[in-house]
C-alpha cells in the first residue's frame, strides 16, 4: 500500500509586511468603517427611543460597515505583530482598531498626535457590560455559577403536574417556554399559578416566555392517487389551495395558506415535513401547483397531513401576525415576561407587534421584552433592519430557530448563518436565543448523541440555550447545565479564556 505524504501547507504571504504600510491599510480602514457606520446610524437614530441603544447602534453600524470589507489578508498581517485582533471585534469595533493603530503607531514611531488616541480600558468591556445587562433585562439573572440561561418548554401535562415545573427550576431552567400553538388560555393560566407557586417555594426565580404561532403554513388534506402511497425522486403530485379533488390520478394535498400557492412560480422549491420531502414546482394549475419530487430517502416519502410546509424561494404575502396570534395577544400581553415573535421577517412586522402589545398593556409595552424567532430568508436578510426597531423600543432579543432556517437555507448552510447571527447581536449587544433539537435524543430517549454534546457546548457561546419537551426533560436540563458551567470556563463568546488544562 502506498504512503501519501502531503506536500507542505503553503499560506499565502500578506503583502502588508511593513509596519508602515500595514498602519496606512489600518488607518484607511478606519475612516471607513467611521464614515459608512455613522452614515447608516444617522438613519436610524430618529427612530432609537431607548438611550441605552444609542451606544450599542453605533457600534452596531460601526460593525457592518467593517464587515462590509475582507478582511483576510489584513487579520493574517497583523498575526506576527500579536495584533489579530479584528476576528473579536463585535462588541467593540473602534476600540480594537484603534488600539491596533496606537500599537503600530509606536512601532512606526508616529507622533501620537496625529492618530486616534488609544482607547481607555473600560472601552474594552463597555459592550460586554451592556449585553450582560440587556441578558438580564431579557431573561432574568442567570444561575449564581452559569452564564447562560436554560429555556424549557412546557408540556401539556404541565398544566397539571406542579412537581414537574418545581423541579424543572431545581435543576438549573432559568426560563419556562409556553407554545401557544398548543393548548389554551385555560392551561396556560395553570401553568403560570404553578410557576409563580415554584417561585415562592424554591427562591428561584423564572422569566415565563409565550411564543405566539405565527402563520405556520402546513399540508391540509390529503387525496392519495390509488397507484402509488409513497413518493420517489420524479414522482409529481399536485399542492392545492383549496380541497383537493378526489378525482385526479395522481396525490393532491392541500395547503393550509392559499395565498402561498398563489405567489409560487415554476422553479420555486418547496419542502414538506421539516426537509423529509423536497419538490420544485413544475407547472401552475387552475387549482394549484403540480410538484416534482427533487429529494426523498431511499425507500420514499408519504405525503402526511398536518405537516409543515416551507417555501425558501419565495417571498409570501403573509402578516406575521394571525387571527389566532391577535387572539392569544390579548391574555400573552398581560401574563408574559417576554414574547416570542414566530416567522417575523421587516421591520414593519416589528413596528406591528409593538403597537399591538401598546394597545393591550400600555403600561408593560416599554419593559415586555419580544425575542424575534429567525427562521426564514427574509427574516435573515433583514436582521439588522428588525435587531434597531426591536431593541431601540425596549428589552429585545434573538432566537436562532434552527429548524424551519434550514430547510429555508439548506442545511448546509445553517452552520454559516448561525454565526453570522450570533456576531451581530453580540455587535447589537442583543441576547441570543440557541434553538432547536438540542439535547433531542437525550429529552426523548434518556441517551444523548456524541454531536448533541458538543452542539450544547457550542450554544455557550449564546446566553440562552432551549431544550424542547420530552419524558427526560429533567436529566437533559441538568446535563446540559453541567456542560455549560464546563464550556464557560473556556470560552466567552468568540474569545477563549485560557484556563489552565488540567486533562494532563
Amino acid at each position: 500500500m502506498q504512503t501519501l505524504i502531503s506536500e507542505p501547507l503553503q499560506l499565502p504571504i500578506p503583502e502588508l509586511s511593513n509596519p508602515e504600510d500595514l498602519l496606512n491599510a489600518l488607518l484607511k480602514l478606519r475612516e471607513t468603517v467611521e464614515d459608512e457606520g455613522r452614515e447608516l446610524f444617522e438613519q436610524w437614530r430618529p427612530g432609537i427611543q431607548r438611550r441605552s441603544f444609542l451606544i450599542s447602534g453605533l457600534n452596531f453600524a460601526y460593525y457592518l460597515a467593517l464587515r462590509r470589507q475582507d478582511l483576510r489578508d489584513l487579520q493574517m498581517a497583523l498575526t506576527p505583530w500579536g495584533l489579530s485582533s479584528l476576528g473579536r471585534s463585535e462588541a467593540r469595533v473602534l476600540p480594537n482598531l484603534d488600539a491596533a493603530i496606537a500599537t503600530l503607531g509606536a512601532v512606526c514611531n508616529r507622533d501620537p498626535a496625529t492618530l486616534p488616541k488609544r482607547p481607555p480600558l473600560r472601552a474594552f468591556f463597555r459592550g460586554d457590560r451592556i449585553l450582560n445587562y440587556r441578558a438580564r433585562a431579557v431573561f432574568g439573572s442567570p444561575s449564581p455559577s452559569r452564564r447562560v440561561r436554560i429555556m424549557v418548554t412546557l408540556p401539556t401535562e404541565a398544566a397539571e403536574n406542579y412537581e414537574l415545573v418545581r423541579d424543572l427550576l431545581t435543576q438549573g431552567a432559568n426560563c419556562l417556554r409556553i407554545n401557544c400553538a398548543h393548548d389554551t388560555p385555560v392551561e396556560w393560566e395553570k401553568m403560570l399559578g404553578f410557576i409563580r407557586r415554584a417561585e415562592a417555594e424554591t427562591g428561584y426565580s423564572c422569566k415565563v416566555y409565550f411564543d405566539l404561532s405565527g402563520p405556520k403554513i402546513r399540508t391540509g388534506k390529503l387525496i392519495t392517487s390509488d397507484k402509488k402511497k409513497r413518493l420517489f425522486l420524479g414522482d409529481r403530485f399536485v399542492l392545492s389551495a383549496h380541497k383537493p379533488k378526489s378525482q385526479q390520478q395522481i396525490s393532491n394535498i392541500s395547503c393550509t395558506l392559499p395565498e402561498a400557492i398563489a405567489a409560487l412560480k415554476e422553479g420555486d422549491p418547496v419542502w414538506i415535513d421539516d426537509g423529509k420531502l423536497g419538490a420544485i414546482v413544475d407547472s401552475i394549475l387552475p387549482e394549484g401547483v403540480l410538484l416534482r419530487v427533487i429529494h426523498t430517502r431511499p425507500q420514499g416519502e408519504k405525503l402526511k397531513t398536518d405537516k409543515g410546509i416551507n417555501f425558501p424561494g419565495t417571498v409570501l404575502p403573509l402578516s406575521s401576525l394571525t387571527d389566532k396570534d391577535l387572539q392569544d395577544l390579548d391574555f400573552v400581553a398581560k401574563h408574559a415576561d417576554i414574547v416570542g415573535y414566530s416567522f417575523v421577517q421587516t421591520a414593519e412586522d416589528m413596528r406591528r407587534l409593538q403597537e399591538e402589545l401598546r394597545v393591550r398593556s400600555p403600561e408593560k409595552a416599554r419593559t415586555l421584552a419580544i425575542v424575534a424567532k429567525i427562521e426564514t430568508q427574509e427574516a435573515v436578510r433583514n436582521l439588522p433592519e428588525l435587531i434597531v426597531q426591536g431593541a431601540s423600543k425596549q428589552p429585545f432579543g434573538v432566537m436562532i430557530a434552527r429548524g424551519d432556517l434550514a430547510v429555508e437555507l439548506g442545511f448546509q448552510r445553517l452552520a454559516e448563518i448561525q454565526e453570522e447571527i450570533l456576531w451581530l447581536c453580540e455587535a447589537a449587544q442583543v441576547p441570543v436565543i440557541w434553538a432547536t433539537q438540542v439535547l433531542e435524543s437525550l429529552a426523548k430517549t434518556g441517551i444523548p448523541s456524541r454531536a448533541e454534546i458538543t452542539d450544547a457546548a457550542m450554544a455557550e457561546r449564546a446566553e440562552c440555550v432551549m431544550l424542547n419537551k420530552g419524558p427526560f426533560i429533567l436529566e437533559a436540563v441538568q446535563i446540559l447545565d453541567d456542560v455549560l458551567m464546563r464550556m464557560q470556563a473556556h470560552q466567552s463568546k468568540k474569545t477563549p479564556q485560557l484556563r489552565a488544562l488540567r486533562s494532563w
